[in-house]
């Protein structure tokens, strides 16, 4: 770009979507950026992820782009502008164009170190052939399981619209999860995919995290949150790629040469949701109390109920449960109760009295007095038991 020209603020095309999460954690970025660096001129328009390329942009009087592109289609009217461009979503589309995104090596390790921590031994993986960076993401998750000594079957996704395709494929994937060997861990390629299997999940009667624990990766909340119990996800740092992504294009406008490498940002680490939240569990009289507590919580359960459940000695169960999980199942129940109380209180408008009814508690009076006795105990036991 001609000095003359850099005394106006460039004028720059964000063809970005506006639906995910991820994508408008990447506009945060830009916008850093260019409050930082700026100003430009930013054209931004609602995208969706199937949005066709816009047509404007071939008669565009512009100066940058910064691009996730989705079709062969939307990259070749990129290049044909001849305008600096940087691409933030695909390697295989970027062509010529510098690019900047996520380490999909990064999240995969990751997923597998999350699993590992918590004592899994047996990995799975529900992988997505459609894009290269889902093949990455799978394929280090692997890697690092197999490094581990482990092993790790796979289960490719079959790319369907049709209604009856879904139900095939969810009996596809219930067939899938009867072979597969208890506890197991199995990473999905992205939240999309984590949905599927965490419905075919409940569908078959499959307790999660108890059986099946699952991670998916970008953390699109609308999807983790809607899920039933809501998906732990890789959290993408989006922020990063975009300020990055602005940065490189803004010396590009500059007339600077532009990178030779991918500049490349690791993920922000993992949001745990209830379909991972825990240890895993090898013993089988403790796996089924705590699907009971899960279960039954919110209905008043206390520990002498879960014993006649089990048929189990409160000093057995008390000691195994110790044992397993480093909690009591008074803690165990105390922490489950909580952890409702807490999503109730941060999703919805209900009144401090309902939610005490709705997760076991008689009235908020009783609640208050449950909180300040677990807090009591040593503040560890209570971080322990709401952790």
């Amino acid at each position: 770009m001609s000095l003359r020209k850099r005394r106006r603020a460039p004028r720059v095309a964000l063809l970005i979507e506006t639906t995910r999460t991820f994508s408008r954690d990447m506009l945060a970025g830009v916008r850093r950026f260019v409050a930082e660096h700026g100003p430009w001129s930013t054209f931004l328009e609602l995208r969706a992820p199937d949005s066709a390329p816009p047509a404007w942009l071939r008669h565009w009087d512009g100066d940058g782009i910064l691009t996730r592109s989705f079709t062969r289609e939307t990259a070749d009217l990129i290049d044909a502008t001849g305008l600096p461009a940087v691409e933030l979503r695909s390697k295989a589309l970027a062509g010529k164009r510098p690019f900047v995104g996520i380490d999909n090596a990064h999240i995969g390790r990751t997923v597998a170190e999350h699993f590992y921590e918590r004592g899994y031994r047996r990995f799975a993986a529900y992988s997505l052939p459609t894009e290269v960076f889902f093949i990455e993401r799978v394929r280090n998750f692997v890697s690092t399981v197999e490094a581990y000594g482990c092993t790790c079957a796979e289960l490719p996704e079959v790319v369907s619209d049709n209604v009856s395709d879904w139900e095939k494929n969810q009996a596809r994937l219930i067939s899938w999860l009867a072979q597969l060997p208890k506890p197991v861990g199995i990473f999905a390629a992205n939240d999309q995919l984590g949905v599927h299997l965490l419905a075919a999940c409940q569908r078959a009667g499959v307790a999660v995290p108890e059986e099946v624990a699952v991670v998916g990766a970008e953390n699109e909340e609308t999807l983790c949150t809607f899920a039933t119990p809501p998906l732990t996800s890789v959290r993408f740092d989006g922020q990063a790629v975009g300020y990055n992504g602005a940065a490189v294009l803004d010396n590009m406008m500059r007339g600077k040469a532009a990178p030779l490498h991918e500049i490349l940002s690791p993920p922000k680490g993992i949001v745990v949701r209830g379909s991972s939240d825990d240890l895993v569990i090898n013993d089988a009289l403790v796996a089924h109390a705590a699907r009971l507590i899960r279960e039954n919580a919110m209905t008043g359960i206390n520990v002498d109920d879960l014993c006649r459940k089990l048929n189990a000695s409160r000093s057995t169960l008390d000691r195994r449960m110790k044992a397993a999980l480093n909690r009591s199942p008074k803690e165990e129940i105390t922490r489950i109760r909580f952890r409702e109380v807490e999503r109730l209180l941060c999703e919805t408008d209900l009144t401090i009295d309902i939610i005490a009814r709705q997760t076991g508690f008689a009235h908020s009076h009783y609640l208050q007095a449950a909180f300040k006795q677990a807090y009591s105990q040593t503040p560890g036991a209570f971080r322990r038991a709401h952790a």
